[in-house]
C-alpha cells in the first residue's frame, strides 16, 4: 500500500493505481474527456492535468501512476491554469452550436467550459469543418464537434471486439471515421453515443425529438433477453423517448446492447392495440372491456362444460412478468387443466420428468469474466446474448480458453481455443466424444446407461482437444445456448453437457433466452412443475389441437418452434383469446383481442438467467384502454369463479408467486434425477439451422423501426456449403424453394463454406419463414 496526498487529503492505495483513481476514491473530481474507467488510458485530451510536487510540468492524472509520499494539487492556480489552457485549445475549432446540439444539457464539454473556459475566444482564424460520416441507422454524426478523445475507437477495440472506428490524419487534420464505405454494425454500437463526451455521436432515432431537461428519468429492467439489463427510461408527455443504461456492475456494467437501447421504438408502434376487439361475422369490432371479458368468460365456461377442462390450453411468451405468468397458470389450473406452457420455442420436452428445478446459468453473471475454461454448446453468442458474449471476450483477454460446439461459425470477435462446427444432427455425437475423452482423461467410469448408448462413438481429435482444455485451470463452465434449447434432441444435449461439466469439475448452466425463462418455471407457467397439476406441453398442445387457446403476449407464428403446426392448431380451434400489446397475425385466427400493457406500462418482476429477482414499476401510463395483463387475468379469474384472485397490487401477486422471502432454496437447480440420453447416432438428413434473428426475439423488438434498418436485420437467406449447392444443382445467389412437409418458403440461396454439410441455415421467427416447420427440422431444397 502506498500513501499519497491529494489536495491535503491523505489516502492509502495499492501500488499500480493512478492519480485519477486515487482522487475518485475520496470524491475529488478531476476534469477529463478521454478517460473512462472501462477503457484503456489514452491521455490524449490533457484536460486532467494536475500539479505534482517536484514535477517539472503538469502531469495527466489519468496516466500518472502513484508513488509513495506523492503530493498532488488538482485545484491549485498552477493546475487550473494548465486546465484552462487545454480548454482554450479544445474550443478553437469547436462550433458554437450548443442551442441546436442534441448533446445540449448533458455535454461534458459544455459543463467544463463553464468552469475552465474563457468569456471570449482569442482565436480569430477560420474554424475547420469536418464532413459527416454515415455510421448506419442508429448513430448520427456531427464530426466537426469531435475533440478526438478516441473513446469510440477504444470501445470498439476493447469492448465490442471489432475496430470499426479509427483516427486518421495528424494535428488539426485529425479525423475520427469508420473504415471506408463501412457502417458501424456491432451489436453494442449504441454505447459509443454514451461514451462521446460531446455532440459528435448522438442517437439517430432520438435526434431532435426532445431536450434532456424535458425528460423524466425512471428505472426499469430490460424485457428482451435473459440478462435483465438495468435501464433508465426517459419519458416526455407520457411517451418513452429514450433508453439509457443504469450502471450495475453485477449485471450489465455500464453498457447496453443495441436491442435493449433502441427497442423502445416498438413501444410507440402504430400497431399498438389500444381497445378490446371482437370478431363477429368475420369482421373485427372495437368493444368495451366488460363486453370482451364476458365473451371470453362465457366462451371458456361453455367449452369446459362441453369438452372438459383439458380442451383448453394456454401459451405464454417468457417475456411476460412473473406476476402475469403466475396468474395465467393459476387461472388454468383453477379451471381444472395443467395445459399451460411458456417454452414455445422448445421442441424436446423429455427433461420434464427428470429436472430437479428451474434451469439457470449455474453461476453469477459477474463471474463469467473470471472463468478460465469455457465450453459453449449451440449458441450464436453475439446474436443471442451480446453482453454475455462481451464478458466471455474479456475472460479470453485475460487468458481463458473458449471452446465451441455449434452448427454455425460466425465470428465471435474473440479467440477460440477449439471449435467443432457440426450439423445439428451431429451435435449429440460430438458431445458424446467429449464426454468419452474426459472420462478417459480423468479416469472416471461413466454411468452404465450412458456408456451403453455411447458404445459405438469414436472419439476424434477436436473432441480430445476440447476435453484437454476443460481439464486445465480451476474456474470452468459449460453453457447450453439458445440453439441447443431449440434442438429436437435437447434432452440428449442437456444430459451429455451435464456429464461433461461433472467430469470436468465445471459449473453447468443454461443461457436463458428470454427475460423470464427462469421466472416462468418458478411461476409455474410450465405443465410439469412439482406440486401443481400437470398437463400438455407447448408442442403437444399444437400437435393435438385444443378447442380453446389463451395466448399471453405470444405471437405463435413467430414464437413457436414449429409455426406451421401452431397455425394449423389455432385456426382449427373454436375460440382463441389473444392478450397482446399489438395487432398482429392473430387478426387471422383469434376471436378476441385484449390489449395488455408492455413492460413500460406495468409493474412486475423478471428473474434473470442467473436467478436475480428484479422488480420494476411502469414508466408511463397505459396507452388508450390498455390494461396490465395481471389485472386482466385477475378479473377473468374472478368472472370464472376461480378462488384466490382477490389481488389489489402486483406486489401481492409477486409475494404469492415467490413467497415473502423471495426464491426458495434449491428452486434454481440444473441437476437431473437420472440420465435421459437415448441416442448419439448421426443421420444424413438435410437439416435446417433456424436461429432466431437478433431483432425478431420478441414483440417489442420486432416493431423497432431503426433496428430493422441495420445490417443484422437483413432478409433471411438459405445459406449452404458450396458442395451442397453443387449437389442440388443450385447456383450461388439463385432463388430456391425450401420445404418442410407441406410448408414452403421461397428465399435466396447463398454459399457459405463455414457451414457444415447436410444443413441449411435459414432464420426462424421471421415473417418470410413463418410458414415453415421446426427450427431444426428436416428440409428439402429445390430451384424455385
Amino acid at each position: 500500500m502506498l500513501e499519497i496526498e491529494i489536495d491535503g487529503n491523505k489516502i492509502q492505495m495499492t501500488a499500480g493505481g493512478t492519480i485519477m483513481e486515487a482522487a475518485a476514491q475520496i470524491g475529488i473530481y478531476i476534469p477529463h474527456f478521454c478517460y473512462h474507467k472501462k477503457l484503456s488510458i489514452a491521455a490524449n485530451c490533457r484536460m486532467c492535468l494536475v500539479q505534482v510536487e517536484k514535477a517539472a510540468k503538469p502531469l495527466p492524472a489519468c496516466a500518472t501512476p502513484i508513488t509513495d509520499g506523492m503530493k498532488v494539487f488538482t485545484k491549485s492556480d498552477y493546475a487550473v491554469k494548465a486546465q484552462k489552457g487545454v480548454m482554450e485549445f479544445l474550443l478553437i475549432n469547436h462550433p458554437l452550436d450548443c442551442p441546436i446540439c442534441d448533446q445540449g444539457g448533458e455535454c461534458s464539454l459544455q459543463d467544463l467550459a463553464v468552469g475552465y473556459g474563457g468569456s471570449s475566444s482569442r482565436y480569430q482564424e477560420a474554424k475547420r469543418v469536418v464532413k459527416e460520416k454515415d455510421l448506419g441507422p442508429l448513430v448520427a454524426t456531427d464530426m466537426t464537434r469531435c475533440i478526438h478523445c478516441t473513446r469510440c475507437v477504444r470501445f470498439g477495440q476493447e469492448i465490442a471486439g471489432i475496430m470499426e472506428m479509427g483516427q486518421v490524419g495528424r494535428g488539426e487534420h485529425s479525423e475520427i471515421m469508420p473504415f471506408i464505405s463501412k457502417t458501424i454494425d456491432s451489436e453494442l454500437s449504441g454505447n459509443i453515443i454514451d461514451l462521446c463526451p460531446v455532440g459528435a455521436l448522438t442517437s439517430k432515432p432520438f435526434r431532435y425529438t426532445a431536450r434532456s431537461w424535458e425528460l423524466s428519468r425512471r428505472k426499469s429492467v430490460s424485457p428482451h433477453d435473459g440478462l435483465g439489463s438495468n435501464l433508465i427510461v426517459q419519458v416526455k408527455n407520457n411517451r418513452v423517448m429514450r433508453v439509457l443504461p443504469l450502471e450495475n456492475e453485477a449485471v450489465n456494467e455500464c453498457w447496453l446492447s443495441d436491442k435493449d437501447r433502441f427497442a423502445y421504438e416498438g413501444l410507440n408502434s402504430e400497431q399498438r392495440l389500444t381497445r378490446p376487439m371482437l370478431k363477429q361475422d368475420g369482421k373485427w369490432l372495437e368493444v368495451d372491456w366488460q363486453t370482451a371479458l364476458e365473451y371470453v368468460a362465457n366462451g371458456l365456461k361453455q367449452i369446459r362444460e362441453q369438452h372438459g377442462a383439458d380442451s383448453i390450453g394456454a401459451l405464454a411468451t417468457p417475456h411476460q412478468t412473473v406476476e402475469e405468468l403466475y396468474l395465467l397458470q393459476k387461472l388454468m389450473r383453477g379451471l381444472g387443466t395443467g395445459n399451460v406452457d411458456s417454452r414455445l420455442a422448445q421442441a424436446d420436452f423429455r427433461l420434464d420428468a427428470s429436472l430437479q428445478g428451474a434451469p439457470w446459468l449455474g453461476m453469477a453473471v459477474a463471474d463469467i469474466s473470471k472463468l478460465q475454461r469455457v465450453l459453449v454448446i449451440g449458441s450464436t453468442l453475439r446474436n443471442d446474448h451480446p453482453l454475455l458474449a462481451h464478458r466471455l471476450r474479456q475472460a479470453v483477454k485475460h487468458g481463458a480458453q473458449l471452446n465451441l460446439v455449434n452448427p454455425v461459425d460466425d465470428d465471435l470477435l474473440t479467440k477460440l481455443a477449439n471449435k467443432a462446427i457440426v450439423a445439428p444432427q451431429a451435435m449429440v455425437n460430438t458431445l458424446a466424444q467429449i464426454a468419452l475423452a474426459l472420462a478417459e482423461a480423468t479416469q472416471t467410469e461413466l454411468p452404465a446407461a450412458i456408456k451403453a448408448v455411447l458404445a459405438d462413438v469414436t472419439v476424434g481429435a477436436t473432441a480430445r482437444s476440447i476435453a484437454a482444455s476443460l481439464t486445465g485451470a480451476e474456474r470452468r463452465a459449460v453453457f447450453l445456448g439458445n440453439l441447443a434449447q431449440h434442438h429436437p434432441q435437447y434432452a440428449d444435449l442437456y444430459s451429455l453437457a451435464e456429464v461433461i461439466a461433472r467430469l470436468a469439475g465445471a459449473n453447468f448452466g443454461c443461457l436463458g433466452e428470454s427475460a423470464n425463462s427462469v421466472g416462468a418455471y418458478i411461476a409455474g407457467a410450465v405443465p410439469s412443475k412439482s406440486g401443481l397439476k400437470t398437463g400438455m406441453n407447448a408442442a403437444a398442445m399444437m400437435a393435438t389441437p385444443r378447442k380453446a387457446y389463451l395466448l399471453l403476449g405470444a405471437e405463435p407464428e413467430l414464437d413457436c418452434n414449429d409455426p406451421a403446426t401452431a397455425m394449423h392448431a389455432l385456426q382449427s380451434a373454436d375460440m382463441v383469446v389473444a392478450m397482446s400489446a399489438y395487432k398482429h397475425s392473430a387478426l387471422e385466427y383469434a376471436d378476441v383481442l385484449l390489449p395488455i400493457a408492455p413492460f413500460s406500462e406495468t409493474s412486475g418482476t423478471f428473474i434473470s438467467t442467473e436467478g436475480r429477482v428484479q422488480s420494476f414499476n411502469g414508466t408511463v401510463k397505459p396507452l388508450g384502454e390498455t390494461r396490465p395483463a395481471w389485472k386482466v387475468l385477475r378479473v377473468l379469474g374472478t368472472m370464472l369463479g376461480v378462488k384466490g384472485f382477490d389481488y389489489d397490487t402486483s406486489e401481492a401477486v409477486r409475494q404469492d408467486a415467490l413467497g415473502s422471502n423471495g426464491l426458495a432454496a434449491g428452486v434454481l437447480n440444473n441437476s437431473l434425477s437420472g440420465p435421459v440420453l437415448q441416442s448419439a447416432a448421426i443421420t444424413d438428413a438435410l437439416t435446417r439451422v433456424g436461429e432466431v434473428p437478433m431483432y425478431q426475439a420478441d414483440a417489442i423488438v420486432r416493431r423497432a423501426a431503426s433496428l430493422h434498418n441495420t445490417r443484422a436485420a437483413a432478409l433471411p437467406n438459405a445459406s449452404m456449403h458450396s458442395a451442397l449447392l453443387a449437389r442440388l444443382g443450385v447456383a450461388d445467389g439463385a432463388m430456391v424453394t425450401v420445404r418442410q412437409g407441406e410448408a414452403r418458403a421461397v428465399v435466396r440461396a447463398l454459399a457459405d463454406d463455414r457451414l457444415p454439410d447436410h444443413c441449411v441455415r435459414l432464420a426462424a421467427a421471421h415473417p418470410l419463414t413463418a410458414t415453415l416447420g421446426a427450427m431444426l427440422g428436416e428440409v428439402s431444397v429445390e430451384r424455385a
